[in-house]
Order: C-alpha cells, then sequence, then structure tokens
C-alpha cells in the first residue's frame, strides 16, 4: 500500500525486452542524500531499498528485482504494459516514485494500492490563484467511481476531486505539487494513470452481490 505522496521523481533509463514483456530501469531521481531543513533532518528514502519490495512508478505498484545506488529495475508483464501508461513511456520519460508505506508513515495521502482502474487524459490546465486547475477526460464506467471531494491518484499522486461530471473531473494542484512530481513536464493531451478509491469498488461489489446470501 501507499499514500500517494510522491517521494522522488525519476527517470526511465532502459527497456529491455525479456521473454515476451519488458525489464525496466528507473533511476532514484532527484533522490539526496540526508540534509537539514528548518532545523528538521531528512534522509534518503531510497538508502535501504530491497530486492521483492514494491514501489509505485507513477502509481503502478512494481517488484524491484535489481538495484544500484542509483537504480532499480522491475519486470513488468504484458498486462501492466496494455493497462497503464507504463507501456508508452520512452527512455528518459520523468515518473513519480513512491516506496511502500510503514505502519509509522503518516498518512498524509490516502490509501493507493498501485493498481491502476484505467487510463484518462489531461483535458485542461489553467491558473486558479497560484495554484492550477487541472481537468481530466475518463470514461464513464471509471468516472463513476470519483466523487466531488473524494480521493483519487493520478500518476500516483493523491488528489482530492474538486468537480465531477459525465465526461471527467478536476482537480486543484498546489505550486508544491507540480514542483515535486512529473507533473512539471506533463502537457495536455497526455495520458496518465488513474486509480480510485479502493472504498469505491468494495461497496459496488458489496451492492451488486447483495442477493449471493
Amino acid at each position: 500500500m501507499f499514500t500517494g505522496l510522491i517521494q522522488a521523481v525519476g527517470k526511465l533509463e532502459s527497456r529491455q525486452a525479456l521473454g515476451g514483456d519488458l525489464r525496466l530501469r528507473f533511476s532514484f531521481g532527484n533522490r539526496g542524500q540526508s540534509k537539514f531543513s528548518e532545523g528538521k533532518l531528512y534522509s534518503d528514502p531510497f538508502s535501504d531499498v530491497e530486492l521483492g519490495e514494491s514501489i509505485a512508478v507513477s502509481g503502478c505498484c512494481l517488484t524491484v528485482v535489481e538495484f544500484d545506488a542509483h537504480s532499480f529495475a522491475a519486470d513488468v508483464s504484458n498486462e501492466t504494459l496494455s493497462l497503464t501508461t507504463l507501456g508508452g513511456f520512452e527512455v528518459g520519460a520523468l515518473v513519480n516514485l513512491e516506496r511502500s508505506l510503514l505502519p509509522t508513515t503518516r498518512l498524509g495521502g490516502h490509501l493507493v494500492s498501485g493498481h491502476v482502474d484505467g487510463l484518462g487524459r489531461i483535458a485542461e490546465i489553467r491558473d486558479d490563484g497560484r495554484s492550477q486547475r487541472w481537468r481530466f477526460s475518463a470514461s464513464r464506467p471509471l468516472l463513476r467511481y470519483i466523487a466531488v471531494k473524494g480521493s483519487v491518484a493520478v500518476d500516483g499522486v493523491s488528489l482530492t476531486v474538486n468537480a465531477a461530471d459525465s465526461e471527467g473531473f478536476e482537480v486543484n494542484l498546489v505550486p508544491y505539487t507540480v514542483a515535486h512530481t512529473a507533473f512539471a513536464t506533463t502537457r495536455i493531451g497526455d495520458a496518465v494513470n488513474i486509480e480510485v478509491d479502493t472504498i469505491a469498488r468494495y461497496v459496488e461489489r458489496l451492492v451488486t452481490t447483495k442477493d449471493w446470501t
């Protein structure tokens, strides 16, 4: 599980074809050594990566199969390549990175599984004070799970829904979020990974199977 709070912006370093699918290697991006800021010590969140652990890459939960001091590799199945944006990434593409949460982690976003529900596209970006208002288009089967003031993960970033209709939904991005995620380089028309709130999935399942007992 993840929180949707991005820890680093990484980069796709290589794509290697293996046995019919791909092994992707990502650099850890704008990581740094421990540093002081406003009297607090912040340590490198990727300093103790382990084989087999989960890292969310632009919202997709991937398993670490190789790593070194600067990067990690993950095997990506054809299912994931076909249903997420990972299959279309070119070498050099920037990605959002988040390690799985610990029991002691502050849950500043919302519970994110890293299992992408579908794709959307950036439909509009406009200024709203010092923030930006972003609109995403998506299919109606996906939009039915997205509610105003609810949570949604877009490319792994936990966001609050400000508006939703039958064609898409809108969120506000504060300057910090834009500057510290791959949203800084995305453009209108780009595809994004969308994960709806897990609660919505289970509510629908309970309602549609209520006669099974």
